[in-house]
């Protein structure tokens, strides 16, 4: 597997990981404690992104917009019981489509 396949992987999880801690603990009611590994969680998220090896850090987190929303469902069914339906599916595929062509499209400049 691609280097930064994981990497991107391991950033989606780190960062709504992180997130869901700040929304359990002001929207679920669970301790302020939660906040703790939600932080260590986003300060791993952004190391991991700065490991992607693109010629400018806005076009990795571009393209890791795609892999965010793909992971973001895949949490909603994993960890919230919520099962994404077509329209989610279809979404996060043309998001991946977007990422792809943002991280692997030949680069020429906007005249």
């Amino acid at each position: 597997m691609k280097f930064w396949v994981l990497a991107y992987a391991g950033a989606a999880v780190a960062e709504i990981a992180g997130c869901f801690a700040f929304w359990a603990w002001l929207r679920l009611g669970r301790s302020v404690l939660w906040v703790l590994p939600g932080t260590a969680s986003l300060i791993l998220f952004a190391w991991l992104l700065t490991l992607i090896d693109a010629s400018h850090a806005g076009r990795a987190y571009a393209a890791y917009g795609g892999v965010y929303i793909a992971s973001a469902l895949v949490w909603l069914w994993a960890v919230e019981g919520a099962r994404p339906d077509r329209w989610d599916l279809i979404g996060a595929a043309i998001c991946l489509a977007g990422a792809a062509l943002i991280l692997f499209g030949p680069r020429q400049p906007v005249a």
